[in-house]
């Protein structure tokens, strides 16, 4: 065949339960994937296999592969997902329980070698490619675990067994590897969390699963079932292309692929093609994923209603610290009163209080305890949001690479035999785009006040202690302006966290759009991270709503 449809059925886990059912339902599909290994997934995994040592994979898609297992082979269509996560031998395991239970014969493969061995490290595990997933489908596999493979690996590797390609197709590897970071993420692509769901169908109701058609020389087509919710349009597509992405090289194992390369085009309702992807040879290191537990973190919050807001938090704050100290502490005010209002929630400001330590007991009772003894004691009107409690663990991510040599990649065939994947022969080190800085130009000799979100889109996003932010132009007509207005400068204006830390930025022209990359903006990761936002999901949102100079010859 011609063409491979690839679905997806989970871009994370906790995604909607009932995806998987709904793909194998709701149209014709020959491979259906699943996502669900997010950096702080990789944490909550680790500490289930610190309880119990036959965990540590995604017990979630073994309930819901309960209620679909046979109708994918019934309909030929092959599951392949990373739910493994620390453990793909024991989902393996799992699996095929599952089907001698249910009375069926499904043929198992899963990918290991991702682990690497690291003492001082709670988790650490190398970014795997492809080629271990598509050992296992040339094998026959029915059902393909992994562990820590690159989340576009699921989608490229049932296409390197599907057309044969070699590590020398880096262009039709570099294809795949976009198709599969669109569908990575489910409903993302199809209209979840758009900065225009207003103007979707279904006002962004439900939006379905996606659907990659991918052809021989690496191009696809994006879609979704007929009758689901939610659209595949130019601007969903470009929105997905620009989550959590840093420069035009996206690294990785097999191949780096050039995102200033990528086209798009709509071809129908709800179908968006994707060509011209150029890829060129992959780095001799894989990303490796380490997590370690930091401590632990505790969190009160007192409402602060009326007059003198600034000086009850500081009479919280000199309180606090004199009770537990000041180390590990961390405040908060949210400025979120208005004022002379009859309402007592609009009248007031919510000061948050953290206290991270690697000392249980003082981050535990001893400060909420120390929080809540305030009530009768402290500013008029004291009250909190939050009872005492225990404190909590949290953890700590960080990145490192490995020589690719130095991994033990192998595929478990559905017979059990082991089949070692060699590391890339040919590899190098990308040149790179710089970071590209313009300076910014005068302002339009006409402008009206009004909402940056009126000419431009945004897509947010944690990597680690980093947040990328990329922004997309409407129009044509808005692409020359917003290329030239959008600055690092211009943006620690709009966003002031951003002023103090490291801004890398590039321009995407096929995608009228500039990404930044923002180092630092959430501390050690998203499980440690304090911020409001900790995974800087409304980054973009924020951005869209600050009120600035548009352009008057730009339409809205």
């Amino acid at each position: 065949m011609s063409v491979l449809r690839v679905g997806n059925a989970s871009g994370f886990y906790g995604d909607r339960f009932t995806a998987w059912r709904e793909m194998l339902d709701g149209g014709e599909l020959d491979v259906l994937t699943g996502d669900y290994l997010a950096e702080l997934t990789m944490l909550i995994l680790g500490r289930d296999r610190m309880r119990d040592p036959s965990l540590g994979y995604a017990k979630t898609f073994l309930r819901q592969a309960e209620g679909v297992l046979g109708t994918a082979l019934e309909r030929g269509v092959t599951l392949v997902t990373n739910a493994g996560g620390l453990n793909p031998a024991g989902l393996a395991d799992a699996i095929r329980s599952l089907g001698d239970r249910l009375g069926l014969q499904v043929r198992v493969g899963y990918v290991e070698g991702d682990a690497i061995q690291r003492p001082d490290a709670l988790t650490a595990n190398a970014y795997l490619g492809a080629f271990g997933i598509a050992a296992c489908l040339d094998a026959g596999a029915d059902v393909v675990v992994t562990g820590r493979v690159t989340d576009a690996s699921l989608a490229v590797g049932p296409a390197v067994a599907r057309f044969g390609w070699t590590r020398d197709d880096l262009d039709a590897l570099a294809g795949a590897t976009v198709a599969g970071h669109l569908i990575e993420c489910g409903a993302q692509v199809t209209g979840g969390n758009f900065s225009f769901f207003t103007e979707l169908p279904d006002g962004g109701h439900r939006p379905g699963f996606p659907i990659a058609e991918l052809h021989p020389d690496g191009s696809s087509v994006l879609t979704k079932h007929s009758g689901t919710g939610g659209a595949v349009t130019v601007e969903t597509v470009t929105a997905q292309l620009l989550y959590e992405v840093g420069g035009p090289d996206y690294l990785g194992p097999d191949v780096v692929t050039r995102l200033d390369t990528v086209r798009l085009e709509q071809e129908g309702p709800d179908r968006v093609r994707v060509s011209g992807v150029r890829g060129t040879p992959p780095p001799d290191t894989l990303k490796v994923g380490v997590n370690n537990l930091g401590g632990f973190r505790n969190a009160m919050t007192f409402v602060l209603c009326g007059l003198d807001i600034p000086a009850k938090a500081a009479l919280v704050r000199g309180q606090i610290e004199e009770s537990v100290g000041t180390e590990g502490l961390e405040f908060t005010l949210a400025r979120t009163d208005h004022p002379d209002t009859g309402d007592t929630e609009a009248a007031s400001a919510l000061l948050h209080v953290h206290l991270r330590d690697g000392d249980k007991s003082r981050a535990g009772r001893a400060f909420s305890a120390a929080a809540v003894e305030l009530a009768l004691a402290s500013y008029p009107g004291c009250t909190l949001t939050t009872l005492p409690g225990d404190a909590t663990p949290y953890g700590v991510f960080t990145a490192d690479t490995i020589a690719q040599d130095a991994v033990e990649h192998v595929a478990v065939l559905p017979s059990g035999e082991r089949v070692p994947i060699p590391a890339p022969v040919v590899t190098a080190t990308p040149a790179g785009a710089p970071a590209r800085e313009v300076t910014a130009v005068p302002a339009p000799a006409a402008t009206r006040r009004g909402p940056l979100g009126e000419l431009v889109g945004a897509r947010s996003g944690d990597k680690g202690g980093d947040a990328n932010l990329g922004v997309w132009a409407r129009t044509d007509a808005t692409w020359p302006w917003l290329r030239d207005w959008l600055t690092v400068e211009r943006l620690a204006e709009l966003l002031p966290e951003t002023a103090a830390l490291t801004v890398e930025r590039y321009e995407l022209p096929n995608l009228r759009a500039v990404n930044f990359v923002i180092r630092g903006l959430l501390g050690q990761g998203v499980a440690a991270s304090t911020r409001f936002d900790p995974q800087a999901k409304a980054l973009g949102e924020l951005l869209r709503s600050r009120v600035v100079d548009l352009p008057t010859e730009v339409p809205a």
